[in-house]
């Protein structure tokens, strides 16, 4: 079974990437809704953030803006939070390795912002990067709730840059070009990797 990481900075499209990759019957492990389930109702890690973290539960779930506040500004507490998460993940990602390589599926797809950023791009065959031009990804994120452009620069402040994560890359995924573009490009590579043809 081969196995596609998918990454890329914020904003740069890579869950429409993901929807696009599961039309095309490649299974995602997607590490963002795994940190939201553990985080959420009955969640894995509900306890241990609660215990790391003072007044950061509110009704049994993490609250995660209060939780966003305490180790956005603060490095270590970032890490303590990393520390309790990232093991997690990779349980969860092996248990979907595993059922999917029982299934027998050729290529599946793990689906991890910070790929390169933490040397996940060692538990994969492969690497493929979403990138757009950067005015296009400034729009999407200060379009999002909330958002900021120091916030925005402060999140690219602790991600690999465009560029790097692109010339590390086996492949890279236009997604400023049109959907039609981004699909096709993504078809060509789960072509080429289901059928052997790279290697």
């Amino acid at each position: 079974m081969t196995i596609l990481g998918i990454t890329g900075s914020v904003g740069m499209g890579k869950s429409t990437a993901c929807r696009m990759l599961r039309i095309l019957g490649v299974p995602v492990h997607d590490a963002d809704a795994t940190v939201h389930a553990l985080l959420g109702p009955a969640g894995a890690a509900v306890q241990a953030v609660a215990a790391a973290f003072s007044g950061v539960v509110r009704d049994g779930v993490i609250d995660r803006a209060a939780l966003g506040a305490c180790v956005f500004p603060d490095p270590e507490a970032l890490s303590r939070l990393e520390n309790i998460l990232h093991p997690l993940v990779r349980q969860s990602e092996q248990r979907f390795l595993k059922q999917y390589q029982r299934a027998g599926f050729p290529l599946v797809a793990l689906d991890i912002p910070l790929l390169f950023e933490t040397g996940g791009e060692d538990r994969c065959d492969y690497v493929a990067v979403v990138s757009a031009p950067f005015s296009i990804q400034k729009a999407r994120v200060l379009s999002r709730k909330g958002m900021t452009e120091e916030r925005l620069y402060a999140i690219l402040a602790r991600q690999m840059p465009d560029y790097e994560k692109r010339r590390r890359a086996d492949w890279v995924v236009p997604t400023g070009l049109g959907r039609g573009v981004t699909f096709r490009s993504l078809h060509r590579i789960v072509r080429l990797l289901s059928s052997g043809q790279v290697g």
